[in-house]
């Protein structure tokens, strides 16, 4: 019965702003974004949790516990997507969550009060702003950068909110104390190939990753690609080749050390077939677990820009954008989920977590811990994103236990 009605709510979320690939499409504040929010909000509700939202619109689900002096124990994830996303990123973590404090509710009454967070603007796709609700939530959001966000369109995040009656100058309303949530589990498909390549239905994470991101633009000097010898060039896109090969020489050179390295984004100037490029532009993504290893593994990326620079006469511009810590979980959470897994006999193995998510944030005002469940290929943020009911229900069994007994 359970499995049935967890398929049926990601079904119908799947509909909502499904895309001629299959895929999802629910960016934060769109109308697709607003008809599943408020979906899942009548869901809560018929759950018997008092549903309520915050200044940023990420969702608070309530069940009162028989203390009220208590902090709350917190589970949830997100339901909006990346552009043509798949059906069970963040999806499979609130469906999770939402059953999970249905069977505490049924049971009957804990303690510590539960609460189910369904965290708004988690991805980045619409205003490159990724996790911002959760942000929003411990107080770490960037208010300056957030109002100037803008989508493809040209629209402010504060438009965009404000067209659904939210009020962008009320963002530090959201924020919660740290006396407030006791803990914060969340469940969520893996992303990567680990837990399938190992046959596990379950992972118990140990670690959330961060990005560092760097802008490099390299200058080099547009001229006719008939009329300049090939001894006399200086291409800043051959400039940019180079750099990007030696992202994927440092990334490969650290991976034993839990880092990856990535150039996501690449734009040449003029752009025309018959001119030698004057100037190119990368963003480099580089995450790691370890804070010291990502800063000498960017540094190896520094040097081999001024190497490119020096061979090749174009100047390199190296500045690093932003850059988030690496979260390690709370030891006494990831020693829960490891004995509430074994208990149940449900197989699992400790992973780190290459992806950012809201937990990361939350780690800044309570305990927090993460189920990840297999899913297939590893394949995320596209329309053939996949994960079993079984794996969904074995994960679920896990937070389930897990929030009772940190609730009891």
């Amino acid at each position: 019965m359970d499995e049935q009605w967890v398929e049926s709510v990601i079904a119908h979320l799947a509909a909502i702003g499904r895309t001629e690939q299959n895929g999802s499409n629910r960016l934060a504040f769109s109308e697709a974004d607003m008809e599943a929010r408020a979906y899942f909000k009548g869901l809560m509700a018929e759950a018997g949790l008092t549903v309520r939202e915050d200044a940023f619109g990420n969702i608070i689900g309530r069940m009162e516990g028989t203390d009220p002096t208590l902090p709350a124990v917190a589970t949830g994830s997100h339901i909006d997507t990346v552009p043509n996303g798949g059906h069970f990123d963040g999806v499979a973590g609130c469906v999770a969550s939402l059953l999970a404090v249905k069977r505490i509710r049924e049971r009957g009454p804990v303690r510590h009060p539960l609460e189910l967070i369904v965290f708004q603007m988690e991805e980045s796709g619409r205003f490159s702003q990724a996790c911002f609700g959760s942000k929003a939530m411990v107080g770490k959001a960037d208010i300056e950068a957030g109002r100037r966000a803008t989508d493809k369109s040209g629209m402010t995040l504060p438009e965009a909110m404000a067209a659904h009656g939210y009020d962008y100058a009320k963002l530090a309303e959201a924020k919660r104390g740290k006396n407030e949530i006791a803990c914060f589990l969340e469940l969520h498909i893996e992303q990567s190939p680990t837990l399938e390549e190992k046959n596990l239905p379950v992972g118990i994470v140990t670690a959330i990753a961060a990005p560092l991101r760097t802008h490099v633009i390299i200058e080099g000097k547009a001229s006719h690609s008939g009329g300049t010898a090939m001894n006399n060039r200086r291409d800043a896109l051959v400039s940019a080749a180079e750099m990007i090969l030696a992202v994927r020489k440092v990334g490969n050179a650290f991976a034993r050390r839990e880092i990856v390295a990535t150039v996501g984004n690449v734009t040449v100037s003029p752009g025309a077939m018959n001119v030698v490029p004057g100037k190119a532009e990368l963003w480099i993504d580089l995450r790691g677990t370890n804070r010291a290893v990502m800063d000498q593994a960017q540094e190896a990326l520094r040097k081999a820009a001024e190497a490119i620079e020096a061979a090749y006469e174009t100047p390199v511009t190296f500045t690093r954008v932003s850059e988030d810590v690496p979260v390690i979980m709370t030891p006494k959470i990831i020693a829960l989920l490891t004995e509430v897994a074994r208990d149940l006999d449900i197989p699992c193995m400790p992973i780190v977590s290459g992806a950012g998510h809201d937990t990361a944030n939350m780690a800044g005002i309570a305990d927090v811990g993460m189920i990840f469940i297999r899913c297939k290929d590893g394949l995320s943020h596209n329309p053939g994103e996949f994960a079993a009911i079984g794996d969904i229900m074995a994960g679920t069994e896990v937070l389930a236990e897990a929030l009772l007994r940190l609730a009891v």
